[in-house]
């Protein structure tokens, strides 16, 4: 947040002490805060710039600025120069803590951050007091993103002609190189990207004016020699080896460059203020000079610096406060080396970023507002300003309504494009891999699985088994379970024979029992599976089919819960094997399959909401039958959520009874011959794609649906499409804003990596708490999307990046 600090200084003097007036608000407002203090009389605080003053333009730089002859014979020592400015910032700091001066001070800390981007501006019309290096006021210093400006007592805004420039236009004047290193700033300027340069090299008075005349300048810069009167109310610059010009003589031409948009004025040369009170008198909107005789090396890093952070994106004041700062490894060379660049602001102008300099700006579109609460006095009263971050002045309503109008477009098309199943694939894996992300549950303590290993199978060699369990070992194991009371055994194995002749127990056993569920497969016209015939034994009333909906890339992610079998199916059987087993579970707790009025099924206070051809991720699926999302229980694998033991271990008594009873115990081949294994939503730690046992998936699908019923554990839901396209619109939309707000594309950028991961944070947020597969590709998709689309067309077609045009003027320097 930009803040606008305004320090008004009324009449006064040193002698008699200074009325101040505070000013703080926002930028684009008016002032929030005013508060009237008083620095009192302090007759020895000019004497000690004096005295600073005096050894500093008196050092042994081997060149001396024209129009500016030495104080005194005996050259000034480093050491010197550095214990009077020592001496000076104490003694500033010391009557900026005057008890008069305490309401000012108390009400700035109460009211600014540290983190706060401040524009400071002093308004006075005492030279001394401009004179003074208040960029030392520890208040300054104590806040990193602030800068302080000189200011008139009186300003006028300026009415801009407007202009359609696409780079920022430089006018360098390139002025009396003798004794200076003009080159090098010329270098400077030259690496500048996307600027129109145009130098002057030691032009005359017509040249100058006529260029200032006759076209737009964004910039003007000047490098040579300048002085400024010993009274700070005039200056001059000399332009060739014989000519020097005050302002006053460029008058007109540079009222006429201001008209016709010259927005910054750069004098990188020596003893400007003078230049600068005198240029305030143009209405030029900022100026930057250097307070004190510069060296060239001195100019050179501070134009170095500042060009630098100022073309990369950085506002006016912290660009300046950058390179100042940065000056300050040379006051081991050049003392005070930081303390000499100022910026002189016009009040009634805000400063232009890098970008705006090149736009062309009619009247109207920088607002002033004068502040209620000031007092009157016989100078204006000082408005509140608005400093507008880097793009805010020149990104209009128009121009936003243009970025959601895209931003709805790109979302619509990303809406469609996943309506037509172009993103399902994606869609489905990031389903996967949120799912991995959930917590672990407890295990399901309402399922047994009896597993035939290949240890198991070669034990049955000698009884010639057709497939993984011989009938004696079928008829073994079924009077081993009935005997612990289960409520009922699930035999997911497929028996399309009748028992041998040879054993009619188990014949009359299979036909008798009422725990006994076992399964067939229904033909299938699409893959021209035949499909696999019941066992002759069992009742239609005891099957249940073990036909599964496999996805494109053949992982089970549907739950089938029933079908209508085809005429000509072996396999007659409506519901699912899971299904059975649970509805015969939940029987024995007074619990029975119903219908709600549309036809969802009902399991005690469970509905059971359908998928349909249109659902979460899927899109143009087959959803025949009744079919729901597979919600997977995981207990640190999918292999173990449920107590397992193996056919040995029950047929040879080692298995407790109250591992049994009261359970559904489901039999099956865990044994890699049979290959009767299934592709899950899990990665494997080697990455592979985990499979487990058809028995094992059925037992996860049984603990769905009794865990659903009797444990109010949430099965999955999407949203409804309509929920859907507007989340996925809303993330383009939110794209859109981002891209008008947040100009710099390095911040754009984190922002951009904050909102996806924050997405995925919510789509996972989602799934945990609530079980909803909320959209998370399409949204990522179409936020994206917007991002590159938006900002290329704002740069490109709204004309909101302009490079700047820079007029060069050479400069007058010390070494």
């Amino acid at each position: 947040m930009t803040k606008l600090v305004v320090l008004k200084f009324g009449k006064g003097s040193f002698e008699i002490g200074f009325p101040v007036t505070l000013q703080i608000g926002e930028e684009n407002s008016r002032a929030e805060t005013e508060v009237i203090g008083e620095l009192p009389p302090d007759e020895e605080l000019p004497l000690n710039f004096n005295c600073w003053q005096g050894i500093y333009r008196n050092l042994d730089f081997s060149a001396r600025p024209k129009g500016l002859p030495k104080l005194q014979k005996v050259i000034s020592t480093d050491a010197e120069c550095l214990q009077a400015s020592q001496k000076l910032r104490d003694r500033l700091n010391q009557w900026l803590q005057s008890e008069t001066f305490r309401d000012i001070r108390e009400k700035w800390l109460e009211k600014l951050q540290k983190s706060d981007r401040i524009r400071v501006i002093l308004q006075t019309e005492d030279y001394q007091l401009q004179k003074l290096p208040w960029h030392l006021w520890e208040l300054i210093e104590r806040y990193p993103n602030a800068e302080i400006a000189l200011a008139a007592p009186s300003y006028d805004k300026v009415s801009f002609l407007p202009k359609s420039a696409t780079k920022v236009k430089i006018l360098a004047l390139l002025g009396d190189s003798d004794g200076v290193d003009i080159a090098t700033d010329r270098q400077l300027l030259e690496q500048l990207p996307d600027t129109n340069i145009h130098f002057l090299v030691e032009p005359s008075c017509e040249d100058l004016t006529d260029n200032l005349w006759q076209q737009n300048w964004d910039i003007l810069f000047f490098a040579g020699h300048s002085s400024s009167h010993t009274t700070g109310e005039t200056g001059q610059i000399y332009i060739n080896q014989t000519e020097s010009l005050t302002i006053s003589q460029l008058k007109y031409a540079l009222k006429q460059a201001v008209e016709r948009g010259l927005k910054l004025a750069i004098f990188n040369s020596c003893d400007g203020l003078g230049l600068a009170r005198e240029f305030a008198s143009l209405q030029i909107p900022q100026l930057i000079v250097m307070r004190e005789p510069v060296p060239d090396r001195v100019a050179q890093t501070f134009l170095k610096h500042f060009l630098q952070a100022y073309s990369q994106g950085q506002s006016l004041y912290l660009a300046v406060r950058i390179a100042r700062e940065r000056l300050q490894g040379l006051d081991g060379q050049f003392p005070c080396a930081s303390w000499l660049p100022v910026i002189y602001q016009n009040l009634a102008e805000i400063p232009p970023s890098w970008d705006e300099l090149g736009m062309g700006r009619g009247q109207g579109e920088r607002f002033v507002s004068p502040s209620p609460h000031l007092p009157i006095s016989p100078s204006p009263s000082v408005p509140s300003f608005v400093e507008n971050s880097t793009n805010k002045a020149k990104r209009s309503k128009f121009h936003l309504l243009w970025l959601i109008f895209m931003s709805l477009i790109i979302g619509g098309l990303v809406v469609s494009g996943r309506y037509l199943g172009m993103l399902q694939k994606l869609e489905l894996q990031a389903f996967d891999r949120l799912q991995e992300l959930r917590p672990d549950e407890e295990p399901e303590s309402r399922l047994l699985v009896v597993t035939i290993t290949e240890e198991d199978v070669q034990s049955q060699s000698q009884e010639k088994p057709q497939g993984s369990l011989s009938d004696q070992s079928l008829l073994k194991l079924l009077k081993k379970l009935e005997a612990y009371q289960p409520r009922a055994i699930g035999l997911d194995i497929y028996r399309d024979r009748p028992v041998k002749s040879d054993l009619p127990e188990l014949q009359k056993y299979l036909y008798n029992s009422k725990h006994l569920i076992s399964v067939c497969r229904v033909s299938d016209p699409l893959s021209e599976h035949p499909g696999i015939k019941p066992p002759p034994e069992i009742s239609q009333e005891r099957l249940g089919f073990s036909d599964l909906v496999f996805d494109p890339d053949i992982i089970v992610r549907r739950h089938l819960l029933a079908l209508t079998p085809p005429p000509s199916s072996p396999c007659k059987a409506t519901y699912s094997f899971s299904v059975q087993l649970a509805l015969h579970y939940l029987a024995a707790d007074n619990i029975s399959l119903q219908f709600t009025k549309d036809g969802a099924w009902k399991l005690g206070e469970t509905t059971f909401k359908t998928l349909t051809a249109h659902t979460g991720g899927y899109q143009g699926i087959d959803a025949s039958g009744h079919q729901i999302l597979l919600n997977y229980r995981s207990h640190r694998s999918l292999k173990t959520f449920v107590p397992q033991v193996t056919l040995t271990e029950v047929l040879t008594g080692k298995v407790n009874a109250g591992t049994i009873q009261n359970r559904i115990v489901l039999i099956g081949t865990t044994a890699q011959s049979f290959q009767d294994y299934s592709s899950t939503p899990y990665i494997t730690r080697e990455g592979a794609i985990e499979k487990i046992p058809g028995v094992l998936l059925q037992a996860q699908m049984i603990s769905q649906l009794l865990s659903a019923v009797l444990d109010e554990r949430s099965l999955l839901s999407t949203w409804y499409i309509w929920q859907e396209i507007i989340w996925i619109l809303a993330w383009s939309l939110i794209a859109s804003l981002l891209v008008y707000y947040i100009e710099r594309l390095f911040y754009l950028s984190i922002v951009t990596g904050i909102a996806i991961a924050s997405l995925y944070g919510i789509s996972l947020i989602f799934l945990i708490k609530w079980s909803i597969w909320i959209p998370l590709i399409p949204p990522i998709i179409s936020f994206t999307i917007a991002i590159i689309v938006t900002t290329y067309f704002m740069k490109n077609y709204l004309n909101l990046s302009k490079s700047a045009r820079v007029v060069v003027i050479t400069k007058n320097r010390d070494e």
